[in-house]
């Protein structure tokens, strides 16, 4: 599995954060997203697809690899 999040669609509403913080944070300067764990381990792969599902934006993509 491999994260990536685009900071041009992200719109700060932190529910990333919110669902997987060991994976994804927001920046101190705008509150955009930031990802932690481009390769998160299998037993935080379920939260981040739910991140990237939860994100009002569509600033998050997880590709199966």
């Amino acid at each position: 599995m491999r994260i990536s999040a685009d900071r041009d669609r992200c719109i700060g509403a932190g529910m990333c954060a919110l669902t997987a913080p060991e994976v994804f944070d927001q920046d101190e300067e705008e509150g955009l997203v930031r990802v932690l764990g481009p390769d998160p381990s299998p037993d935080l792969r379920a939260r981040a697809r739910e991140a990237a599902r939860l994100c009002p934006s569509s600033a998050l993509a997880v590709s199966e690899e």
